[in-house]
């Protein structure tokens, strides 16, 4: 016979197995990991992305540079704010109407969310496109429900379209979850220099001979445990930023100089030199840059603190 007291047993064994221990990760990190490393899903996830570069978009604002960081996040905010509080209203009596019109608003602001997230989707890493492409079939699937929901009760199959809606908010649930991942376990979108300016010492830091330096080509110098990007011009005027990329922390300093800026060998962020702007994404975020100064001919370097301007860096030269 089954009670109360042994359902909740089993509830509690299933989320015991599900959930991370101190000992392992359990059965949800464990199926995350599986879905990282699953080469099957490249199948697919190769032509996709390739079809989406190839698409005659407008990439930067798509993927937010415009605000800083990715817009994917902000513009789910509307069908998942409106497809939850449509859950809500179903529970309430008389709400039908406006349970009806928070899906169709859900349904008209998915595909402007699925967008932005097919294009930051496009510029990731092999490992996070199999967990995105994951994340974006299961919220497919809960557009899909949520239409056949709207359709149900419209022709008044109202019960048909509350079980249809209670499975597309069970997928977005899904999908969110995955997108969660993909964002904070993957750093999917994050800024990959956040850490830099924090890890800097204060004060100057020697990189080095002047002469040292190479005449118009990348090179990577370190500052403590940092990795920095040195571009020397003809007229010995040095341009300082960090090497890795914020997009996805690929290396500068094995990218092409051209026109003042920096392109990642990645993704194609391009960064201006003189103080770490990002010109063109993927990127949002600029690079740290430093102001540089040569004594006695040895270059040195200082964390240039603030939001960068367009400027180009003056020599000082202390003799």
């Amino acid at each position: 016979m089954i009670t109360a007291e042994t359902t909740t047993a089993q509830v509690r064994s299933a989320l015991r197995r599900a959930l991370p221990k101190n000992e392992r990760p359990g059965l949800v990190l464990r199926a995350m990991d599986r879905l990282e490393r699953a080469s099957v899903l490249d199948a697919v996830a190769g032509p996709l992305r390739r079809g989406v570069q190839a698409l005659p978009l407008s990439r930067d604002a798509l993927h937010g540079k415009w605000l800083g960081h990715p817009v994917h996040p902000v513009m789910v905010q509307v069908p998942v704010g409106a497809w939850l509080s449509s859950a809500v209203l179903d529970l309430v009596p008389g709400a039908k109407v406006p349970s009806r019109v928070l899906i169709a608003v859900g349904l008209a602001g998915a595909g402007p969310a699925a967008l932005t997230g097919w294009v930051d989707w496009a510029d990731t890493h092999k490992e996070q496109l199999r967990v995105g492409l994951v994340h974006a079939v299961l919220n497919q699937a809960g557009v899909v429900f949520y239409a056949g929901s709207l359709g149900a009760r419209l022709i008044g199959r109202e019960k048909t379209g509350r079980l249809l809606a209670l499975a597309g908010l069970t997928a977005i649930g899904a999908g969110g979850a995955i997108g969660g991942h993909l964002a904070f376990r993957q750093a999917s979108g994050a800024n990959h220099t956040e850490s830099f300016p924090h890890l800097v010492s204060p004060g100057w830091h020697s990189l080095g001979e002047l002469a040292t330096v190479p005449l118009g080509r990348p090179e990577r110098r370190m500052i403590e445990d940092l990795a920095v990007l040195v571009v020397r011009d003809a007229d010995d005027t040095l341009s300082v930023i960090a090497d890795h990329c914020s997009h996805l922390g690929g290396p500068l300093s094995e990218g092409t100089i051209s026109d003042g800026c920096v392109t990642c060998p990645w993704h194609g962020s391009v960064f201006r030199l003189s103080d770490g702007w990002n010109v063109e994404g993927p990127a949002t975020a600029p690079q740290p840059a430093f102001d540089v100064r040569v004594t006695d001919g040895e270059v040195e370097v200082r964390l240039r603190r603030g939001t960068p301007r367009r400027s180009r860096l003056a020599l000082a030269r202390n003799r």
